[in-house]
């Protein structure tokens, strides 16, 4: 029996509901197909959006969604998208899959799809290829709410009201296809940006976001913080977040692995690098607490997931990927990490949303499935805006090969918003179920509601078995002298909600 101990009176952090956060870029068919079919579709929508796809995000509490990119965003000129839709400039998506973009979802889309959804907005700015100009002008564009060029130029476009723009890139993995640049030369370009990313509107400020590091590019981070970051009294000095990104890749970037095809070597190694995520945190972090030793400014993971090879017949630059079992895992992994971590990482983006990498959703013209990712983010909701509370886990190292083995068990607890206290972990054993003894210190348990996604490692859903996949109801539990008992089966993802006194 394995031990879990949370002490229900500490508290170490507030979770954020932006570490549930996604992304979507105009790269396959994330946007078009999956998001957005356009008004005349026959496929149900309202102003184009699918409303099947905008009622699944719904309910599964999407809190942000990221636009337009990723590498997209860095070729991305916003006024291409705006104004009557046939006279919108039609371009080839150069990164992705060499297809036609024509533009016809552009910014007053993508605001009136995160009205529909009712989540914050995080848009990309165009540092690689743009001009100042060109993005100070999207910034007044859409936020500004006085006589200007551009507020006027809105309101002719059909919306007179400005937008909320909560958080702003200014650029995006410019150490690569954001221009290959260095670490200096982007921080000084980068201050010179975001100068003109103006709050017009200072009762919702923009959280500005500075492109971080690729992966353990520890150098990048040092570099940026040195010359962007400045010390009290001015805050944040010229930034309010940090980025980083990671995939899990678990046959190397070249290879990647099929997403479907595998076997138990390769199952713990994928888990392996994506336990990876914490020292790539803790690290990354600590040379940021040089400068910011108070963490004013956040860790921003916003591009994470798996990236495996695309699935067979499919175009290799839509990178079209199926969702199983192992992608849940990773998910409730990843978020755990950042539950455990929330004093530093304030948001967090699984790439991406729909059709694409480790995406939430899938569709096939008017059909939709919802992944093992869907549920793993649905369960986990009950984190949102929580309190992370202490707690410890005991776990042994199980796997088939000694350089990736991997812990047994992952947790991560909070007291949510209704009260209760939430528990979250993640079984990485493909075969064995463990007996865990919870104690909770400090409260009395009362009633206890559980939720488990499982099955078998290479399960997935498809369209012809969308429901293979779900999360059921959990009932594997007794409270014994206050003490919460539970055995937690293999290859699964646990959710319980503990009413306490």
């Amino acid at each position: 029996m394995f031990k879990l101990f949370v002490n229900t009176k500490k508290q170490l952090g507030h979770i954020n509901p932006e570490l549930q956060g996604h992304f979507s870029e105009h790269l396959g068919r994330c946007i078009y197909g999956g998001i957005y079919v356009g008004e005349k579709s026959s496929i149900p929508n309202t102003n184009g959006m699918r409303n099947d796809v905008v009622a699944a995000l719904k309910e599964m509490k999407i809190p942000v969604l990221r636009w337009p990119g990723g590498c997209f965003a860095d070729e991305y000129h916003w006024k291409d998208g705006i104004g009557p839709k046939e006279n919108r400039k039609k371009m080839i998506n150069t990164h992705w899959g060499g297809v036609v973009e024509d533009n016809s979802f552009g910014t007053h889309e993508f605001m009136e799809l995160c009205r529909q959804l009712g989540c914050k907005t995080y848009v990309n700015g165009n540092l690689g290829s743009g001009t100042v100009q060109e993005m100070s002008e999207w910034v007044e564009y859409m936020t500004f709410e006085g006589v200007s060029p551009m507020a006027s130029l809105r309101e002719e476009n059909g919306s007179k009201e400005a937008w909320t723009v909560d958080y702003f890139g200014v650029g995006n993995e410019n150490w690569g296809c954001g221009g290959n640049m260095t670490p200096q030369h982007y921080a000084n370009e980068y201050r010179r940006y975001q100068t003109y990313v103006r709050n017009y509107r200072h009762d919702r400020p923009i959280y500005k976001v500075c492109c971080g590091a690729n992966v353990d590019d520890y150098n990048w981070t040092e570099k940026v913080m040195e010359t962007c970051f400045q010390a009290p009294p001015f805050v944040h000095g010229f930034m309010d977040g940090l980025s980083l990104h990671y995939y899990t890749h678990p046959e190397g970037w070249e290879v990647k692995g099929s997403a479907t095809e595998f076997d138990e070597k390769v199952w713990y190694k994928t888990l392996k690098k994506t336990l990876y995520m914490k020292e790539l945190i803790e690290k990354h972090g600590a040379i940021m607490d040089k400068y910011d030793k108070d963490r004013k400014v956040g860790m921003i993971v916003d591009e994470w997931g798996t990236w495996f090879t695309c699935e067979p017949g499919t175009n290799p630059g839509f990178l079209y990927q199926q969702n199983t079992m192992r992608d849940a895992l990773v998910a409730g992994i990843n978020l755990n990490i950042f539950n455990k971590h929330c004093d530093r990482v304030k948001m967090a983006n699984i790439a991406q949303i729909v059709n694409v990498l480790q995406s939430v959703i899938l569709t096939d013209g008017e059909k939709m499935i919802l992944t093992p990712t869907y549920h793993v983010f649905k369960m986990y909701s009950a984190h949102q805006d929580a309190e992370l509370l202490e707690s410890y886990v005991e776990t042994e190292n199980i796997g088939l090969e000694e350089e990736y083995m991997v812990p047994n068990l992952t947790e991560s607890v909070s007291r949510g918003t209704d009260g209760k206290i939430h528990i979250t972990m993640t079984n990485l054993s493909v075969e064995k179920a463990y007996e865990i003894e919870g104690e909770l210190a400090g409260v009395e348990i009362l009633e206890v509601e559980g939720t488990v996604l499982t099955d078998e490692m290479h399960a997935h859903n498809t369209f012809t078995a969308p429901d293979t996949v779900c999360a059921e109801e959990y009932a594997g539990y007794k409270v014994v002298d206050n003490k919460l008992v539970f055995t937690i089966p293999a290859c699964s993802v646990l959710h319980l909600s503990v009413t306490v006194k």
